[in-house]
């Protein structure tokens, strides 16, 4: 079974694919740090709810 935090990570890798940017990038235009990402996509952390829906409206653009 996959935890909410893997699925996230999937999620947060194929969005750098598919918009080709790096996990720095999607960092700074999430105003977070590049580790904060660097653990999302690994699964070590989950986001909070403020930084999902961050990502969430940064993802429709």
């Amino acid at each position: 079974m996959t935890s909410k935090s893997e699925r996230f990570s999937e999620i947060v890798r194929e969005v750098c694919k598919q918009l080709g940017i790096t996990q720095e990038d999607l960092a700074h235009a999430l105003g977070v740090s590049f580790a904060t990402v660097n653990r999302w996509e690994n699964a070590k952390t989950s986001p909070s709810k403020l930084a999902r829906t961050q990502f969430n409206l940064f993802w429709k653009i």
